[in-house]
């Protein structure tokens, strides 16, 4: 298997790329790659590039690129909003997410979500080790944790929001999916204790939300994501496509 990871440089043909201690550790000591073998590099602009590992130094590592192996190719558009839960099971939605394709993870602060800050850089990082295994070409971009009220008014009204009730009037997941399919869309999930009644009744009353249910038992909330998207990928989504997005660069990787 050929190593893939994640560089902020611009990629090209005839290229040099300079990896950092971490990755260069990684491919070293972890996959333990010697001089001339091959490395995969993508940065979620220019496709994937296939290199070899040219020169090893004390704590860098020189990559020389040599063709182009995949051209660039966008995640399918999913956006997924989530309240934060203790620091193990975010980690889970992060990692998850990422490999079920979503294009944005959103953490949205609730009354009753994990009160715990949200460290973003850590959650960009594990979505960069989630790409790197999945042949994803791209990483989701993370935004800093929001007030639900505040994630609602920036909320593009274009853009269907799934919010997944457990309780009250809800469509079936598989209904509410294929009834909007080939729109843009995001999946909102809450907390370990549920939304605050107050909450669900702000969010129902909004155009773009459609209240869903995943089904007839209570799932913790790491677990109603990646069955939300899996329905989403399942139901409604799309196959990545050539990517005409502007590019993301994220301040912790750069």
């Amino acid at each position: 298997m050929i190593p893939r990871l994640f560089v902020a440089a611009s990629l090209g043909q005839g290229q040099r790329i300079t990896l950092d201690a971490d990755r260069t550790h990684y491919i070293k000591n972890v996959m333990r790659r010697a001089l001339g073998d091959a490395v995969g590099l993508f940065n979620g602009r220019d496709g994937e590039w296939l290199g070899h590992i040219d020169i090893y130094g004390r704590n860098s590592a020189e990559i020389a690129l040599n063709s182009q192996r995949r051209p660039q190719l966008a995640s399918p558009d999913i956006w997924l909003a989530f309240a934060p839960v203790k620091r193990a099971r975010i980690d889970f939605i992060a990692e998850k997410a990422t490999e079920l394709g979503v294009s944005l993870l959103w953490p949205v602060m609730t009354r009753r979500a994990e009160p715990s800050r949200v460290n973003i850089e850590r959650l960009t990082n594990i979505a960069v080790e989630a790409a790197e295994q999945t042949e994803r070409l791209d990483i989701p971009v993370v935004r800093d944790a929001t007030q639900l009220d505040k994630m609602l008014a920036e909320w593009p009204r274009d853009r269907k929001l799934f919010v997944c009730a457990e309780a009250g009037e809800a469509l079936p997941v598989a209904e509410a999916m294929v009834a909007h399919k080939g729109m843009p869309a995001g999946i909102l999930i809450g907390p370990e204790g549920g939304f605050a009644p107050a909450e669900l009744d702000a969010l129902r009353k909004l155009p773009f939300v459609v209240a869903i249910g995943l089904g007839p038992r209570l799932l913790r909330a790491e677990t109603a994501a990646v069955v939300a998207l899996a329905c989403w990928q399942a139901l409604a989504g799309d196959g990545a496509t050539v990517d005409s997005r502007p590019p993301f660069r994220n301040e912790f990787l750069s």
